[in-house]
């Protein structure tokens, strides 16, 4: 478990010894989940940090028309509960669960006291609270846009990764939704009026852009 720890940006240049000994003394604990599980209910107390191991998780929050809405993604390397751990308000704002197969290290709030006192430890630790932040003002700006602009916004990007006009979609159209979010016949709708335009042509999960 030792080896795989320090595989992981986080603890790469922390003192093998005090991994051990943390480990022995069961202050990180290595934790399993299957797909569909949840890993944190909205507003229980968060008592620790999770990191990433493998797969993947979201925090979403559920309007009251019951919409989900992902407010972030976590994937390898990703903390969860880096910004609760130490704050007043320390209960997890939205439920956190897994959209894949998972394994995450559990760190106890001991043991990230005492992995404080390692350089190497919070100049990770800090980079990972950073890239929450910014993660999280990304989706902010969803916010402020319609869905359309959000919609090329994001097309434009996967036909800059694909390298195409023709691209493929990596996730299901519940998941698009989710990710803006929309219900999902107000995405349907939405990319029906743009094929409707001649921005697009849908195709399942294919999408071909004329813009």
């Amino acid at each position: 478990m030792c080896r795989e720890l320090k595989k992981l940006s986080l603890f790469s240049d922390v003192d093998l010894g005090l991994i051990k000994n943390l480990v022995s003394a069961k202050q990180i604990i290595k934790t399993s989940y299957i797909k569909g599980k949840t890993v944190h209910e909205q507003h229980a107390e968060c008592l620790g940090l999770d990191v990433v191991v493998s797969g993947n998780l979201v925090a979403y929050s559920l309007a009251q028309n019951g919409s989900e809405t992902i407010i972030f993604e976590f994937d390898k390397d990703n903390i969860i509960g880096g910004s609760l751990l130490f704050g007043e308000q320390n209960k997890y704002p939205m439920n956190i669960y897994c959209t894949a197969d998972c394994v995450l290290f559990y760190i106890s709030k001991s043991a990230v006291k005492q992995l404080l006192r390692e350089y190497s430890f919070v100049i990770q630790f800090i980079k990972s609270l950073s890239l929450n932040s910014q993660g999280m003002n990304k989706k902010v700006l969803y916010t402020q846009k319609t869905l359309r602009e959000n919609l090329i916004d994001y097309f434009t990007m996967l036909s800059a990764e694909q390298k195409s006009k023709f691209i493929v979609l990596p996730v299901t159209k519940k998941q698009l939704a989710d990710r803006f979010g929309v219900q999902r016949p107000s995405l349907f709708r939405e990319l029906q009026r743009m094929k409707a335009e001649n921005l697009i042509e849908v195709d399942n999960r294919r999408i071909t852009l004329f813009t």
